[in-house]
């Protein structure tokens, strides 16, 4: 273009009274494509420039009020006593079997004498228990997960697969621990695919009774949390089978749960027909009892199905409002999806208990430096910022995200709403898989950030790395429900070409099937200011399009693969597909609660605090997958460019109040229990040298 039609900074959109109507279009069209500065307000990025702006000014007890929310006071309670009780407290250096022998004492002593309750808050107030287990395995992993299977799992099948006898008669034992209990669904070959265990509950009508049987060694339970040492009674999933007249002689009604005593209460032997056997040391967690259980034709009562969804009456008759197998099973899974949120919650709090280690001591570790000057801290060091502020970012993020998870999953369980149940089940899953995931990563990048001191045991990196791997494989393998995520877009896309309406958590979709399919504006393309960057429309609008397309040409693909290949055939042809759609439609999810909770907090230095921190977030994802957005023209070259200074500045910025950010998730000192992870930089080398000795 000749230079004589590109505009000056000042030309604006006046023009000269002669200027001929072509040159007048082409220079107006240069104004949309190269804005002058004054235009798009844009900024000089690089670091001389940045570093001369005012640090942003973070009051940390205000954002931790804004993030840690009404239940601080409880999760205080928790951190507080186990802090009064150094004889409670994991030692480094522990045996297995002493170990799951204090994780037992500590529960004990949680709820017995410390007076933690949390047995009613699995339904009446969700969010009120989920807060107390991050505090809890915050402590100690195996001490969170032993509460959970305690209270989420067995304690939360009583409650939400049983009815009102079985709360009657169980509610309180469980409560205060003298009903230890396990919950037994997963086999030796059977996992994910709950539909197809093989542990078989026969009713006896003679007697009026349940056989419970395990068939095969494939049916033996496996992994079952509390069984080898410490359980009582187990919820056992099991094929209901009812007598029948016909030739086949019984009829499966499908997977059901049954409450099965496994040891005697009162002598804690183990009851006959019943074989339990130790799933021994395991890579981490090794404070909870995990075990095999097998069953010889063990009898139970009919009372003991939990017959919320199906009922078997004393002659044999199958009653249920539920009028088919999967119905029943849907509804039953359904009712457990607590645990997914569960871990999902918890999963973010061990991101924050890493990050926070290695961030205090990225700011504490000084290494080289200019010439004849002082050392730096390695936060100083670009490359130590890129491994740790778009993860200090995620994690506020993620925090925000699960909050919003755990606030519907408490209106599901008020309202019992069908619509909010399916949405839930299918955000928790793509959270629980996404966060997972991610912690689990970024664990060892944490490790890595802190040179050979994050070796150390003592500096807890292989221990949370250890303890949390499994996280990415109970309550549902990650990259199964991730399929269970992608499998939902598509069906709410296809409910869209048939008139229908988009869930709540899909509504986005709505528009964008409309808009973001479109061919991107070749206008919008090139805009590169920092305001418009920055614009949680243009941020939201990328995530949006993103999905959308590839939720769009996976519907494609699967339709002409099916064609040869079959239903099954096609979904495996375009797996990978499929996973990158889910976890794009949960980073878009993300990001919109990111926003939601932006726009709520009430301290405004907190909120310009929590723009920047979201804006480092959005930006690093958009630039993560560049090649997306290029590839279809969404993004012109000098505005990739753009992003991925504006990412690098934002890093920078981040980083000069990292110590606030982290400082504000409120993890004191016998939490983080690292010693270079220390609040105070003084006392971080001092205690890690008294450790070794000196």
């Amino acid at each position: 273009m000749s230079s004589a039609i590109i505009p000056s900074s000042n030309s604006g959109n006046e023009y000269a009274d002669d200027e001929q109507p072509t040159t007048r279009r082409i220079r107006l069209l240069s104004i949309h494509l190269n804005p002058p500065l004054d235009h798009h307000h844009r900024h000089q990025l690089q670091l001389e420039a940045c570093s001369a702006r005012a640090k942003m000014d973070v009051n940390a007890d205000k954002l931790s009020t804004y993030l840690r929310g009404k239940h601080r006071d409880i999760q205080e309670r928790v951190f507080e006593y186990f802090n009064s009780r150094p004889d409670l407290q994991t030692p480094i250096e522990i045996l297995k079997d002493d170990y799951r022998e204090l994780c037992l004492k500590q529960l004990v002593a949680l709820i017995r004498e410390a007076g933690i309750r949390p047995f009613r808050y699995v339904v009446e107030d969700p969010a009120k228990y989920f807060a107390i287990i991050e505090a809890v395995g915050s402590v100690d992993m195996s001490l969170g997960i032993k509460f959970g299977v305690q209270y989420s799992l067995w304690g939360g099948s009583v409650l939400n697969l049983g009815t009102k006898k079985h709360r009657d008669k169980y509610f309180e034992g469980i409560d205060n621990l003298e009903y230890l209990g396990c919950f037994a669904m997963t086999e030796l070959h059977h996992g994910s695919n709950v539909q197809g265990i093989q542990t078989i509950a026969t009713f006896d009508p003679l007697t009026d009774e349940f056989v419970i049987t395990t068939p095969n060694d494939g049916a033996i339970k496996w992994w079952i949390g509390n069984a080898a040492v410490h359980g009582k009674l187990a919820t056992v999933f099991a094929k209901l089978m009812l007598p029948t007249h016909d030739k086949n002689g019984v009829s499966d009604m499908g997977v059901h749960a049954f409450i099965v005593p496994i040891r005697d209460l009162k002598t804690h032997k183990t009851l006959p027909g019943v074989e339990i056997n130790d799933c021994g040391h395991k890579v981490g967690l090794n404070g909870v009892d995990n075990g095999a259980l097998r069953f010889r034709d063990v009898r139970i009562p009919r009372d003991n199905l939990l017959n919320r969804f199906g009922d078997v009456s004393r002659d044999g008759t199958y009653t249920s409002n539920l009028p088919t197998i999967n119905k029943r099973f849907a509804a039953t899974l359904g009712e457990l999806v607590g645990g997914r949120v569960g871990l999902a919650y918890s999963s973010v709090g061990v991101l924050k208990i890493a990050a926070t280690i290695a961030i205090r001591y990225s700011l504490l570790r000084q290494q080289f430096g200019p010439p004849k000057q002082p050392e730096i801290s390695i936060l100083d060091y670009q490359s130590q910022q890129h491994k740790l502020m778009p993860m200090l970012a995620s994690t506020y993020a993620f925090h925000f995200a699960t909050v919003h998870l755990v606030e519907k999953y408490s209106q599901m369980k008020k309202t019992h709403d069908e619509q909010l149940v399916a949405d839930v089940h299918a955000l928790s899953a793509g959270l629980k898989s996404y966060v997972t995931s991610y912690t689990a990563k970024s664990l060892s990048i944490c490790r890595e950030a802190c040179g050979g001191h994050g070796y150390a045991a003592v500096n807890r990196f292989g221990s949370l790395r250890n303890d949390h791997d499994i996280f990415q494989t109970f309550e549902g393998d990650n990259t199964v429900l991730l399929q269970q995520v992608a499998g939902d877009l598509l069906k709410q896309y296809q409910e869209k070409f048939r008139g229908g309406t988009f869930a709540v958590t899909w509504s986005y979709l709505r528009e964008s099937m409309n808009t973001y399919l479109s061919q991107p504006n070749p206008v919008t393309a090139r805009w590169e200011g920092e305001d418009h960057l920055r614009d949680p429309k243009f941020q939201l609008d990328a995530f949006r399009y993103r999905t959308s397309r590839l939720l769009q040409s996976a519907a494609v693909r699967l339709r002409k693969h099916t064609k040869t290949l079959g239903s099954f055939g096609a979904w495996n042809r375009c797996l990978n597909h499929l996973l990158t759609l889910a976890e794009s439609h949960i980073e878009t999810v993300i990001l919109e609660n990111f926003i939601e909770a932006i726009k709520s907090c009430p301290d405004a230095n907190s909120r310009a605090a929590l723009k920047l921190v979201c804006d480092l977030y959005a930006l690093n994802l958009i630039w993560s997958d560049i090649g997306t957005y290029r590839n279809v023209d969404y993004v012109a070259p000098n505005k990739a460019k753009a992003i991925h200074k504006l990412a690098d500045y934002l890093s920078f910025q981040v980083k000069n109040i990292a110590k606030e950010l982290v400082d504000a998730f409120d993890l004191p000192d016998h939490v983080t229990r690292a010693p270079i992870g220390k609040q105070s930089p003084g006392e971080a080398y001092a205690e890690y040298t008294q450790y070794v000795g000196f």
